[in-house]
């Protein structure tokens, strides 16, 4: 082969690297994980993670606080409004295979993930402007501290809603201590303990959302709040009010746990989670035993630790439970639970976790005091 005929050869295969290469980079042209714009008067903010149901990992939080804190101080934006991508989920909690795998190497992230996420979630409780969550489809964890701490919440016949933390060793945080105590009776012990799951207009039955509007609705509702002309709390509440009394869906239904109201603040009311369980079993009720089925699969340290948060956080302010909070996260950190947790549930999806202690009776009250004590300088500071 001539010279010239190599050249070429040798140039035309560079070529074809460089255009795989190039291929490669336009395929893999990576959507941002998080949209933020503003549309007239208001701040928007997209989760645009669809494929894993708009998951908050830390990247994001990383972008939402500071605009948050931007348009809160600016002039030309009036209110905020958060919503998720694609269809399925608003956010369906944390990011949490990551923050394990951090743990498990005694990575920052482990730290960080919290501690940022928790600034975030009290960023958004004392935001000075309309705060309005578009909660149209699952959320659960971390999406419900994206929401539930705004002024509004606007749940759809999409929403799906849960703290499911005891089940994977952890315990309802990002502010779970602070809202979940204040829900009527004792709903919010309840569904922190077991993770029940709230659909639809029932979200905002139990007061996790402040309004219901049918999910077709909800493109409409959002180009008539964007279209207001620097509103006041009371015009975002009118414009809500309106669509919420458009939306009849489900309204002839009753709220899922009605007939059980009563019941879970008897059997709930105990001092203690193993009286709880006491409770549910002399019970003997099919919703009693149910509920005891639920408990007796979640992590015995998860559910003490869960209790005696809501227990406190019911006095404290929300600033002071995400600092109760960060102590409690990182003390999981330092535990097995939550990774064997996150493997059963997660990762090896056998849903047969071996707690350890793994009954009720060996998870001393020392040890759970000793979740709750200060980190020192590494606490959680505002």
């Amino acid at each position: 082969m001539s010279l010239t005929a190599l050249t070429s050869t040798y140039r035309l295969r560079s070529l074809c690297r460089l255009q795989r290469i190039q291929g490669h980079m336009m395929s893999s042209h990576v959507e941002p994980d998080v949209l933020m714009e503003k549309v007239g008067r208001a701040g928007v903010i997209t989760m645009n993670r669809p494929k894993v149901l708009n998951a908050l990992n830390l990247n994001m939080i990383r972008q939402i606080y500071p605009q948050l804190k931007k348009w809160e101080n600016d002039k030309e934006t009036d209110i905020v409004i958060i919503k998720g991508a694609g269809g399925k989920a608003f956010c369906a909690g944390g990011d949490i295979r990551a923050v394990t795998e951090a743990g498990k190497v005694g990575d920052p992230l482990a730290q960080d993930f919290f501690r940022e996420e928790y600034i975030l979630n009290n960023a958004i409780g004392t935001c000075r402007k309309p705060y309005i969550a578009l909660i149209d489809g699952i959320t659960m964890g971390g999406g419900v501290g994206l929401s539930v701490h705004g002024r509004f919440r606007v749940a759809t016949e999409k929403s799906l809603f849960a703290m499911p933390e005891t089940a994977i060793g952890l315990f309802p945080d990002v502010g779970g201590g602070y809202f979940l105590p204040r829900l009527r009776g004792r709903l919010g012990l309840f569904l922190a303990l077991t993770g029940f799951r709230l659909k639809g207009r029932d979200v905002q039955r139990a007061g996790v959302a402040t309004h219901f509007v049918e999910s077709k609705k909800i493109p409409d509702l959002e180009k008539e709040l964007v279209d207001l002309k620097s509103p006041s709390a009371e015009d975002v509440t009118r414009v809500l009010d309106t669509y919420q009394t458009q939306s009849s869906l489900d309204s002839e239904k009753p709220f899922v746990l009605d007939k059980h109201m009563s019941d879970i603040d008897r059997l709930f009311g105990s001092g203690s989670v193993e009286g709880i369980m006491q409770n549910l079993k002399a019970d003997g009720s099919e919703f009693a035993k149910k509920q005891a089925e639920t408990l007796s699969k979640m992590s015995p340290t998860s559910l003490k630790i869960t209790y005696k948060q809501l227990q406190a956080g019911a006095s404290l302010s929300l600033q002071d439970v995400l600092v109760m909070e960060y102590r409690l996260s990182q003390a999981c950190m330092r535990g097995g639970d939550f990774y064997e947790g996150v493997r059963a549930v997660l990762v090896d999806r056998d849903q047969n976790p071996t707690w350890n202690p793994s009954t009720l009776e060996e998870v001393s009250e020392q040890s759970v005091d000793q979740c709750f004590s200060s980190l020192g300088e590494k606490d959680l500071t505002f």
